[in-house]
């Protein structure tokens, strides 16, 4: 199935915190390993981050008890200071987040194209909750 033809599901965000402070914990490996995964049995042992339209990213997200694990990773297309970043997986699937400024909040969108073997709710569901982890770190 090509790109193109992909569910696109959207998940989204505010954070109470000015789009600066955002975009630093969204995109520094430091931060990075404090969110990155959707519930309290799994973490983000280590992040690399080269955010440059070319750059590459990896996250290392696993079970804490060791059972599964898998790098989520990918190539930067687009990248706007405090405003979007978007890039594409290793599966070719792409990702396109935007940042905007709301008063002394930030408002998240992401878009990504489904994958085809599990549900798009299940998906969708999981995503959110690694931004809901996100905005629990920022705001903390």
């Amino acid at each position: 199935m090509q790109t193109s033809n992909k569910t696109k599901v959207t998940i989204e965000a505010t954070i109470n915190a000015p789009v600066e402070k955002v975009w630093q914990y969204w995109n520094e490996p430091s931060h990075i390993t404090q969110w990155a995964f959707a519930s309290p049995d799994w973490h983000a042992p280590s992040a690399a981050n080269d955010l440059r339209v070319g750059g590459t990213f990896t996250t290392r997200m696993e079970a804490k008890d060791g059972s599964f694990g898998f790098d989520f990773a990918g190539e930067y297309t687009e990248v706007e200071p405090n405003k979007v970043i978007g890039y594409t997986m290793g599966d070719g699937r792409e990702v396109r987040t935007v940042f905007t400024p709301v008063g002394n909040e930030t408002k998240i969108v992401s878009v990504f194209d489904a994958e085809d073997q599990n549900p798009v709710e299940m998906q969708q569901a999981g995503w959110q909750a690694i931004l809901e982890n996100f905005k629990k770190h920022v705001e903390a």
